[in-house]
């Protein structure tokens, strides 16, 4: 099993460029089946999640034509079954996109019910609830999630989420671009894979309007012709490599990125000590003295996002003070705690929405795992701060949403590398 070994202790210094934004991804992809015509999406990361989804779109019939390794090509003219496999639902929960953009081009789909995961449940019933507005009868049988449109095409309707949901959003919008007439969705998500998601349609022929507002207006097109489109930089990514910054005491550049996505990272980092130069299209993250605590509290878009906590909570174990994390979108988010506790780290987990720190002077390296995608990276990055080796075990989620991690982290002065065996690791230990 592959594993992360890093030698903690170094500030990382110089610069990294950061990757297409795979939330947006995942989203874009099903969108290229809404046309017969060819798509062309470049700035694709490279990460098994997107892997993955390009091989359920080939699954069910789709042309996918890798040009290189960031950029594809996908017709899907030659879909031939509207059932998507539960092997890749399994692996992605991503892959229910594909039952707006199947829905919405087909008037069918089906595909397996999304299992939970580690940092929550994710409920789907504000899908459910917007299809249905939308003319769609949607059935759950044996773990099956099948939805027809009643009238052989949808047709538009006001549709307000009862909570800001990221997941029904997207599949909103892809379900009602080709549906008849117009479509109003209130309280929809902010994000800017969402705002992603619509200029890509809107490329594409759809007429959108408001994303990234309070409210989307969509007027029914019948039919979307093919584009070429670049998938925006990859915000928490970037968040990352910035907090990164942060944990070691060093002095990162994050290129290819735009700061105004990263406003409420910039913020925290500023918050807890760190001075934060923005520029055109880079952002300067340098750690000059100690860490300061602070208080968080994870919000959708533009708010602090709940998939930048886990790297947040590991900064703040070596911030001096007592700060608290409360996250607010998913439960469970927490797990990952106990692992930064068995290094050094002091936090209490009250319920299951908020961490108290106390911050320590430092970490200890020691052997974790990494219970989930986003928890992996914190883990590295405390183990980048850490005295002595870190271990870091179940790296295949860390794979899932960072292109080369451990490469771009050796690039900025890290010492870690990734393993296959105890001896690799030995061999490591010796020449570190």
């Amino acid at each position: 099993m592959e594993q992360y070994v890093i030698k903690g202790g170094t500030p990382l210094k110089g610069s990294v460029n950061i990757c297409g934004a795979k939330n947006a991804a995942l989203a874009l992809i099903p969108a290229a089946l809404l046309t017969e015509e060819p798509v062309v999406i470049s700035n694709l990361p490279d990460v098994s999640d997107i892997n993955i989804l390009l091989d359920a779109i080939a699954a069910i019939g789709a042309r996918v034509e890798r040009i290189n390794r960031h950029k594809v090509r996908i017709v899907g003219a030659t879909v031939s079954q509207l059932s998507v496999d539960y092997g890749y639902v399994d692996k992605i929960r991503a892959s229910y996109y594909l039952l707006g953009s199947l829905l919405g081009r087909f008037g069918e789909a089906e595909v397996a019910m999304p299992g939970g995961c580690v940092i929550g449940a994710r409920p789907i019933d504000q899908h459910i609830k917007g299809f249905e507005a939308l003319g769609a009868k949607v059935l759950l049988e044996n773990g099956q999630i099948k939805t027809t449109a009643t009238q052989g095409r949808l047709k538009g309707n006001h549709i307000y989420f009862d909570v800001v949901s990221v997941g029904a959003t997207i599949n909103i919008i892809l379900a009602a671009v080709m549906a008849e007439g117009n479509t109003i969705i209130e309280n929809p998500a902010k994000e800017p894979h969402v705002v992603d998601l619509a200029n890509m349609l809107n490329s594409m022929g759809a007429s959108i309007r408001g994303a990234g507002t309070d409210v989307i207006r969509i007027k029914g097109v019948d039919r979307l012709h093919k584009t070429e489109y670049t998938v925006i930089p990859d915000q928490i990514e970037a968040g990352t490599f910035m907090f990164a910054a942060a944990v070691t005491g060093g002095d990162v550049t994050v290129k290819k990125v735009i700061p105004k996505h990263l406003e409420s990272i910039t913020s925290k980092l500023v918050d807890i000590g760190c001075e934060v130069m923005e520029y055109d299209d880079s952002v300067r993250v340098v750690a000059r003295g100690p860490l300061r605590a602070t208080q968080v509290k994870t919000l959708p878009y533009p708010g602090f996002p709940t998939d930048m906590q886990p790297q947040m909570t590991a900064a703040l174990t070596l911030a001096q003070g007592l700060s608290t994390v409360t996250e607010s979108i998913f439960e469970n988010r927490f797990k990952y705690t106990g692992e930064l506790n068995r290094m050094g780290a002091k936090i209490k987990v009250e319920g299951s929405s908020t961490a108290i720190i106390t911050g320590v002077k430092g970490l200890q390296g020691a052997h974790v795992s990494a219970p989930d995608l986003r928890a992996g990276a914190a883990l590295v990055l405390a183990g980048l701060a850490a005295d002595g080796y870190t271990e870091v075990d179940d790296i295949k989620y860390i794979n899932r949403g960072y292109e080369n991690f451990h490469g771009k982290l050796q690039g900025l002065g890290a010492s870690i590398v990734k393993v296959e065996s105890e001896e690799e690791i030995e061999r490591f230990k010796k020449m570190a």
